[in-house]
């Protein structure tokens, strides 16, 4: 048995191996349960008192050697990759060039961020919707135009299933399951039926703000949206409010800003007016608050929304809407830098 030993002995440590592979190998045949030293230790058991001592110490010298010659060229690999992980023979010589953020993106981060100071939180939903938080939660009449399949993408009817017009499904949705305060703000993609134009898409991204608690008041709309315009237009930019018609939402009203280009003195940007129109609000409709839950007698709100594109056009001056969703890369070069 103990030339057996000397033999393996010898064996081991002349192992070699050229990848992980062909030493797991080598691993299991000496070091397994099944392995050739297992089945020594096994047959130990058979030899005589008198040479337990002697063939022990033989073993005992295997094992460790057998052990350390693996832990070695398990080191050696280890040590051979690590050198080379920063090496990528496929890469190519030239530099890498960065890529850019969309227009989109920017925007919608920037208009986020603004709200996230006044401390609106993200709140996002399906863009596969229902009737009833599309349309019939926020007030909207059986018979509204925008119900019509020449607005509205439906994908089945009994029940109804649409592709979301807006994002104020999202706001319904968190008013049904948390109670005031809410403070949420509502990015997201929605669709529409209109036909595909320079300043018309069917689908487009927009951000809708919601605020619900005890005491809030059209002050309250009008300073938020004033801050607003003056972070994302500059400090000096002002703004103005036009009565307008929201199914959810009374009073409503339109928001223009002072025209940038002309410094409100008027030019063809703003058909010299010297506004130009960004967004919709107003106090939430008490049934609104009624549909989704929440005591009207006890909670009130305002509600806004706007088209990114819409902000972005603005901000970027661009003519043509289509732009936003071609990929042409020449255009999408002009923003800011992926990082």
């Amino acid at each position: 048995m103990i030339d057996r030993i000397k033999t393996l002995l010898k064996e081991v440590e002349e192992l070699k191996a050229n990848n992980a592979e062909e030493l797991e190998a080598l691993r299991i045949k000496y070091l397994s349960k099944k392995g050739e030293i297992s089945s020594l230790m096994n047959d130990f058991r058979n030899v005589a008192a008198e040479q337990k001592r002697e063939v022990g110490q033989f073993l005992n010298q295997l094992k460790e050697t057998a052990q350390q010659k693996i832990n070695d060229l398990k080191e050696e690999f280890s040590n051979s990759g690590a050198v080379n992980t920063d090496i990528d023979l496929s890469r190519t010589s030239y530099p890498v060039a960065l890529g850019t953020r969309h227009p989109i993106s920017i925007v919608k981060k920037e208009i986020c961020d603004i709200f996230a100071r006044l401390g609106f939180s993200i709140a996002e939903g399906p863009e596969i919707e229902d009737d009833w938080h599309v349309f019939s939660s926020l007030n909207f009449a059986e018979d509204h135009p925008a119900r019509d399949m020449q607005d509205t993408f439906f994908i089945q009817h009994n029940p109804d299933v649409l592709l979301r017009t807006h994002t104020s499904s999202v706001q319904t949705r968190v008013m049904e399951k948390q109670d005031p305060s809410i403070r949420i703000i509502c990015p997201g993609r929605v669709y529409r039926n209109e036909a595909i134009s320079y300043r018309a898409h069917c689908f487009f991204h927009q951000v809708e703000a919601l605020y619900v608690d005890k005491n809030v008041s059209f002050a309250d709309l009008k300073q938020a949206l004033l801050f607003f315009a003056k972070e994302l237009f500059g400090q000096d930019t002002k703004i103005r409010l036009r009565p307008s018609y929201f199914p959810f939402t009374e009073p409503s009203a339109e928001m223009d800003i002072s025209c940038n280009l002309c410094g409100g003195k008027g030019c063809p940007f703003c058909k010299h007016t010297g506004w130009v129109e960004i967004l919709g609000c107003g106090m939430v409709d008490p049934n609104v608050l009624e549909n989704c839950g929440i005591d009207s007698k006890i909670y009130s709100g305002y509600a806004l929304g706007m088209g990114v594109e819409r902000i972005t056009n603005l901000k970027y001056q661009v003519k043509d809407l289509r732009m936003f969703s071609e990929n042409d890369v020449r255009f999408l070069r002009q923003f800011e830098s992926a990082n």
